[in-house]
């Protein structure tokens, strides 16, 4: 392990690239964007939140219907579709007292798919 890590060692100081990192610091995302970004990625870190996103991906669904598909309490579906509407992921449409739920957007979706045709990808 130890020869492993010495191998992985640069043997002279690097005094970095030609790149103009001046340039690139100067267009680099802004704090607020960053944390948003994360934010996102964090809500696509819980298997139970992605199987309700790949769910709205195919149709709206109450929370009936996604306590069904999900098999699931209906709390703890709300509480997840909570988190994912403060995320803008999520939008809600109401239609008397049944609430449908469906992606926020195209890009939510081709997010979605992006990232699945990458871990599909040989």
């Amino acid at each position: 392990m130890t020869e492993k890590l010495i191998q992985d060692a640069c043997d002279d100081t690097c005094s970095g690239t030609e790149a103009d990192v001046l340039a690139v610091q100067e267009k680099l995302i802004g704090e607020a964007a960053a944390t948003e970004l994360a934010d996102l990625f964090k809500a696509l870190g819980d298997p139970t939140r992605v199987k309700m996103i790949h769910a709205l991906l195919q149709s709206e669904l109450c929370v009936h219907d996604l306590t069904v598909v999900l098999a699931m309490g209906q709390s703890a579906v709300s509480h997840q579709l909570r988190f994912l509407r403060n995320l803008r992921i999520v939008k809600r449409r109401k239609v008397g007292k049944t609430v449908y739920y469906s992606l926020d957007d195209d890009h939510v979706e081709q997010i979605f798919v992006q990232t699945l045709q990458h871990l599909k990808h040989d």
